[in-house]
């Protein structure tokens, strides 16, 4: 292992003007959260229709299963192609993802079982997880440090865009004047296989992150990388100013799971802390709203099973306006207080949306805009979770310590938040269901208080600046 030596390669990266490269390497690679909402509108929004018997004939149980099965995949696919993006690369990595994610969905339009279906799921799965690390990690490492919390945070709220591309999609091919249930569910998921085709074309020309090569020895292919870079930029912008140099670790590697574990739980324990509250408070609000969000409207509000998808369009535009409104205050006034503030904020208005649920006060249509106006706020503070652990650790191991936590959060949140909840609608009892909306706003608002205490001012830093302790 070496120790830290000067380099501007970082600070190359952080200096440079935005530009239509960095244009093209936010869209290049943000979509995965695109994809992700994709694959998870669509199974929810087509869950009724497997069961028809023209279809898969599948039960109400086996449905549900599918949405655990697929979290099971992404969970997994975190933990191994985080380690293997930290060993092998950014760019290699985040392509294997999307070409796993591109086979699974594909092959899903053609299931002819249960047992078809749940595979595909999982290894569809395996390629979304994959891809969390990989992108987020290289995303950091390539955006300049003065935008890199707005532009991480936009990035992972386009999960909702994606949701409503995917609510979009289910009604108007389910439409029986259109292709009907029959063909239409498959439809869908061809689909998402083509938009998956079309990214990857324009993954190709996303170069490895000079950073990661740096970080295993590999400078003189760094600079070549960087060299290109500037001069795409400067033919947009001119001459760029000359950059400073910095600290930077040159041919560490990527160290070992014990190493790994003994900096999360040792050197970096409040940072991982923080970051473990925001995952676990983020997915089981996430989870256990989205996931039970139909049977939410059917059972308590008799909304009609083909009118379910009309209500998921304003809960996403709530969540896709709100990084995109809020994300520039993460680089103004800083990580520490817009991360306390969301989730805090957050906690509140689920807090207040269960009271008046209990007490009757909302329409269907009430809800929905109540749910769009929270998670304005709550789609803040999840897409802020990504972002500091993608920011806070050393670099040999960021993917790695993207996926722990991914995992964990996804982990609890995605198997217990679901499960529970459903268990809650179906007692038919509102206080049950508030009680639930309540537990959601403490570990929220909990996560808000360690983030008001021990989160990290990593706002305009570079990522060199930010991973050093004190």
């Amino acid at each position: 292992m070496k120790s830290s030596a000067a380099s501007d390669i970082p600070g190359r990266l952080d200096r440079l003007p935005w530009s239509g490269w960095h244009w093209r390497v936010v869209m290049a690679l943000g979509i995965a959260w695109v994809l992700d909402g994709l694959e998870v509108t669509l199974i929810g929004s087509i869950g009724s229709v497997l069961e028809r018997p023209d279809t898969l004939a599948l039960s109400a149980e086996q449905v549900g299963w599918t949405g655990s099965i697929y979290i099971a995949g992404a969970v997994l696919g975190a933990l191994v192609f985080g380690r293997l993006t930290d060993r092998l690369g950014r760019k290699k990595l985040f392509m294997i993802t999307l070409a796993v994610y591109m086979l699974a969905t594909l092959a899903t339009a053609f299931s002819t079982s249960f047992l078809f279906l749940s595979v595909c799921r999982f290894i569809t799965g395996l390629g979304i997880g994959g891809e969390y690390a990989a992108i987020n990690s290289a995303i950091d490492e390539l955006i300049p440090a003065r935008v890199r919390g707005r532009v991480a945070l936009f990035i992972n709220g386009s999960f909702w865009i994606g949701a409503a591309l995917g609510a979009a999609l289910s009604l108007v091919m389910l439409d029986a004047r259109v292709l009907g249930p029959a063909l239409g569910w498959r439809a869908c998921f061809v689909l998402g296989a083509v938009l998956a085709v079309a990214i990857v074309l324009i993954r190709r020309h996303v170069p490895e992150s000079p950073r990661w090569l740096l970080m295993h020895g590999r400078e003189e292919e760094a600079r070549r990388i960087i060299d290109d870079i500037e001069a795409q930029v400067e033919r947009q912008h001119g001459a760029l100013a000359p950059a400073a140099p910095g600290l930077h670790a040159t041919g560490r590697g990527t160290p070992p799971l014990r190493e790994v574990f003994s900096l999360l739980l040792q050197d970096y324990r409040m940072r991982s802390l923080v970051v473990l509250s925001m995952m676990v408070a983020q997915a089981f609000v996430y989870n256990a709203i989205f996931f039970t969000y139909a049977l939410v409207l059917t059972r308590f509000f008799h909304v009609p099973d083909n009118r379910v998808a009309l209500y998921i369009f304003p809960f996403a535009l709530g969540n896709v306006l709100g990084p995109f409104v809020l994300g520039p205050l993460f680089d103004s006034l800083g990580r520490r207080r817009m991360i306390s503030l969301t989730y805090i904020a957050s906690g509140i208005g689920l807090a207040l949306i269960g009271w008046a649920f209990l007490s009757d006060w909302l329409s269907a249509t009430g809800l929905a805009v109540c749910w769009s106006a929270v998670f304005f706020i709550a789609s803040a503070a999840a897409s802020s979770a990504y972002l500091t652990a993608s920011e806070v650790f050393p670099l040999e191991m960021r993917a790695l310590a993207i996926s722990i936590f991914y995992a964990i959060g996804t982990g609890t949140g995605g198997f217990i938040a679901p499960v529970l909840f459903g268990w809650l609608i179906d007692s038919g009892d509102r206080a049950s269901v508030a009680a639930g909306y309540g537990l959601g706003a403490a570990l929220a608002i909990l996560a808000g208080l360690l983030a008001m205490r021990h989160a990290v001012h990593a706002e305009r830093k570079t990522l060199e600046e930010v991973a050093r302790l004190g």
